[in-house]
């Protein structure tokens, strides 16, 4: 029985990752080492070498990325030396823009630039501004006139508006022909864009009218003229809207495509579903790493220097907050030297907190991006947040006032821990609602650093609860 293609791609796989990872001599020739080899080994090493140029060959670019960003940063180079040229720019494309840099390091700018001339002009548009080295200017000097006014068209807007994610290969009609006509243009072209689900209805000034699903093409009969049958009122987008705004029109509406209009409601483009779930893929992952306080840029392979430089200020500010937290502590000493079980109990106090903080955050955060938190629902979701908080403390924070109890032999003992989970949970569930609502009101990413910071403060808020807690009712009576 033969192999499935996913376990043909599986196996592919996992024999490009084994050769590069343990066949160092390999590595070392593909990247123009000296190294002194035997005529068997190098015989071998040109078998290893062929081999693998024929598993690239076969590969889909999007897989070739992925196996690019499996790889550390030498074996990564030497793999990349074997893709062809013109394979390059669509790897690119598919690749995380953490491992551009790498990619391109060695490739001078008129490699890079060969790289991308095959791909479509938005791909060349996008990869020319963000990769390491700004090519946009060169980029423009290549391209015909039309393409330029294009490119231009979009170079102002930011990396989140829908201008930056817009496809400009789309197909037009006008109203009044028949869809027989439309039949014949499309059987002209022999091809179609990639995502092509409807072409779009324009007049002689590029106005927008309406759109045409492929389905209405096929079901109606061919005399029946395309304004008959045409829909009006398409969703559209704007050149200026937001991205992820974009993405979710296109999940509540069940959206293939959607045209791209510019103020004046003149046909510039489309979005297409395969940019919009890449869209999706790469806000996720930027809010995982946003929410840890890692730079967006950061190269799981990258070299040592680079991660330490990467990673350095929200260290800062958590050794800095730690010190806080230490602080905290040391101004109970008095008290943990009476009663050494508070030294071993607080760390519960803070851990639950911080839990609490995040799995709070994490939810105000989605909700926030969503856009389902409005001015009117504030107190409504504190109040909800703090209600959940106070069963879980009183809940959970009983029975750890109980396990206190028969552990210390110490009643008063296990009510403080009980009352001081409660508190701390209260805390982390009010810090985790305000701190994401507040970031937001003075223009920043919620997601930055916010679990950083939730767990400084009930660290913080736990240590000096339960020790403040444990003075006044353990050693005032």
């Amino acid at each position: 029985m033969s192999a499935s293609p996913a376990q043909q791609l599986t196996e592919t796989r996992h024999r490009i990752l084994n050769l590069l990872l343990t066949q160092h001599d390999l590595v070392d020739v593909l990247l123009d080492k000296s190294v002194d080899l035997s005529a068997s080994e190098l015989k071998e090493i040109n078998g290893w070498r062929q081999q693998l140029e024929s598993d690239l060959q076969m590969m889909h670019a999007a897989d070739l990325a992925d196996i690019l960003e499996a790889l550390p940063h030498v074996e990564r180079q030497a793999l990349w030396r074997l893709v062809p040229c013109e394979q390059r720019g669509r790897v690119l494309v598919e690749a995380s823009d953490t491992v551009w840099a790498s990619l391109t390091e060695n490739m001078t700018d008129r490699e890079i630039l060969r790289a991308i001339e095959p791909l479509d002009l938005d791909d060349q548009a996008y990869l020319a501004r963000y990769l390491p080295r700004d090519l946009t200017g060169r980029l423009l000097t290549t391209l015909d006139p039309s393409q330029r006014a294009h490119v231009l068209s979009v170079e102002e807007f930011d990396r989140d508006r829908v201008a930056r994610i817009m496809d400009f290969n789309i197909l037009t009609v006008r109203a009044d022909v028949t869809l027989a006509t439309v039949q014949r243009f499309l059987r002209r072209h022999k091809t179609m864009p990639d995502g092509t689900d409807k072409l779009f209805i324009t007049d002689k000034s590029n106005q927008l009218l309406g759109e045409l699903p492929l389905t209405t093409i096929l079901l109606n009969p061919p005399s029946t003229r395309v304004e008959s049958v045409m829909n009006a009122k398409p969703t559209t987008f704007q050149l200026n809207d937001k991205a992820e705004d974009a993405a979710g029109a296109f999940e509540r509406y069940n959206l293939i495509s959607a045209a791209v209009t510019d103020a004046k409601g003149k046909l510039i483009g489309r979005v297409i579903v395969e940019d919009v779930i890449d869209l999706v893929n790469e806000e996720n992952e930027s809010n995982i790493r946003k929410m840890g306080g890692i730079s967006q840029e950061e190269d799981v392979f990258a070299p040592v220097r680079k991660a330490v430089s990467k990673r350095w200020a929200w260290l800062a500010i958590n050794l800095c907050t730690a010190f806080v937290a230490s602080r905290v502590i040391g101004l109970f000493e008095a008290t943990i030297s009476q009663l050494v079980a508070l030294a071993t109990l607080m760390p519960i106090v803070a851990g639950i907190g911080g839990n609490t903080g995040n799995q709070t955050i994490t939810m105000i955060v989605r909700a926030l991006a969503l856009h389902q938190v409005e001015p009117g629902n504030f107190s409504f979701l504190i109040l909800r947040e703090l209600g959940v908080a106070l069963l879980n403390g009183v809940f959970w924070g009983g029975i750890m006032g109980g396990v206190t109890w028969m552990m210390y032999d110490n009643l008063a003992l296990g009510g403080v821990m009980m009352l001081a989970m409660v508190l701390n949970l209260l805390l982390a569930a009010l810090m985790g609602v305000l701190i994401p609502l507040i970031m937001t009101k003075l223009k920043r990413d919620p997601a930055v650093g916010s679990s950083v910071l939730i767990t400084a403060i009930t660290d913080t808020g736990g240590f000096f609860i339960f020790l403040g807690l444990a003075t006044l009712f353990l050693l005032h009576h």
